[in-house]
């Protein structure tokens, strides 16, 4: 899935909404000191109060929120397990009864709890529904509507939360005229920051595949490695941050770890390019020779193939490994690279990179920033100096 995949369906979750219906809910009460399950509660969501919807909504669009191998993960199923998740989803998601999507749902929750303890009691909220979406716009001139002709897709999303204990407050009885503590025991449920959650099947130009599922971290690069393992059977995963570092490791093992910034700022240009030239395409990857020819047009020459071969192996044991190019480059529009220095810290954009020098003069070392305009400091602008 790419992110224009996963933001036309998040966009679906509103109520009212023709083009998306959701068909049953089904919330799972797990209590943190056994691990039991103490409730299961499902019903049909059209049957909810329209606040309650609302609540729902916007935790499933923030299931879907986040860049994709940051907060979220398309993960291939494995096929090498006992009772693989992805037939239970199969099964669930192609169950006639309320009872049997029931049943599979509880499996999964079932594999949550087998060898884990969680902090807080936690709730896992299961949805099923159906959205579509147009094949094509409406046609005027032969009165064709935008629903004639759509893709159907059947889908299940799971959004796991956590409880937390209500706050104690002080309330003023405008009837009795008098102070009251407000003492309230039922836990809250924080649906507004979701521990973790999935969709199920992917969809890939308007195309589903059952063989991927798209999970949800928590927090930016912390995929929970045990559910993705054991409860959903699904093959590991690199996030952003830890291709980038595989990137940083293998290019310092393959040139050293000195380099010119208008060098790096070359490369980052030349990754961004490839990212932009296919931005419609399948995320582009970089294999040991891909990254020697970004290397080369970036105006490195003592590098050769033998030598980023050697480096993949050295850094990550594999030299068929591919590097997700937009992984690679920090934000490019945006202030996210960060100088750090004892006297002062700065941030740039990758395509500023190139006004930013590092230069000696009588032996001490000065980092330059070319600037087009004044500088302001502090109200008072700063008078141009002689540079000697």
């Amino acid at each position: 899935m790419n992110k224009k995949d996963i933001a036309n369906i998040r966009k679906q979750f509103k109520i009212n909404n023709d083009s998306m219906k959701i068909k049953e809910i089904f919330n799972v009460y797990v209590m943190k000191e056994s691990s039991d399950i103490y409730h299961a509660q499902s019903q049909f969501f059209d049957m909810l109060d329209e606040d309650e919807k609302e609540l729902f909504m916007a935790n499933f669009k923030k299931v879907l929120t986040g860049q994709l191998d940051e907060k979220l993960f398309e993960l291939k199923f494995r096929t090498d397990v006992d009772n693989p998740t992805q037939l239970i989803l199969h099964k669930g998601l192609l169950a006639a009864e309320s009872e049997d999507w029931r049943d599979q749902m509880l499996e999964i929750v079932e594999k949550m709890l087998q060898e884990r303890q969680y902090e807080m009691d936690i709730v896992v909220t299961f949805i099923r529904g159906e959205y579509v979406k147009p094949m094509k716009r409406s046609n005027e001139e032969t009165e064709e509507h935008a629903h004639d002709s759509v893709y159907s897709h059947s889908f299940i999303l799971c959004s796991i939360n956590k409880t937390q204990d209500p706050k104690k407050e002080l309330h003023f009885d405008y009837v009795e005229k008098a102070f009251k503590y407000n003492v309230v025991v039922d836990p809250v449920i924080n649906l507004t920051a979701p521990i973790g959650g999935f969709l199920f099947p992917c969809v890939t130009d308007n195309y589903q595949n059952v063989n991927h599922v798209l999970y949800a971290a928590g927090k930016a690069n912390e995929p929970d490695e045990y559910f993705v393992e054991n409860v959903l059977n699904a093959e590991e995963t690199m996030t952003a941050k830890e291709d980038k570092i595989v990137f940083e490791e293998v290019v310092r093992d393959a040139v050293g770890h000195e380099m010119s910034s208008s060098t790096l700022a070359n490369v980052y240009e030349e990754i961004h390019r490839i990212t932009e030239d296919n931005e419609e395409d399948e995320a582009p990857t970089l294999d040991y020779k891909d990254v020697e020819q970004v290397l080369k047009s970036s105006g490195i020459e003592d590098i050769n193939t033998e030598k980023m071969e050697e480096a993949f192996k050295n850094v990550i044991d594999d030299t068929g490994y591919e590097l997700k190019a937009r992984n690679i480059v920090p934000k490019y529009d945006k202030k996210s690279i960060k100088i750090n220095t004892k006297v002062a810290n700065i941030a740039v954009s990758p395509e500023d990179l190139r006004h930013v020098r590092q230069v000696t003069l009588d032996g001490r070392r000065y980092l330059m920033i070319e600037v087009e305009e004044d500088t302001v400091v502090d109200g008072f602008t700063m008078i141009p100096e002689a540079f000697k």
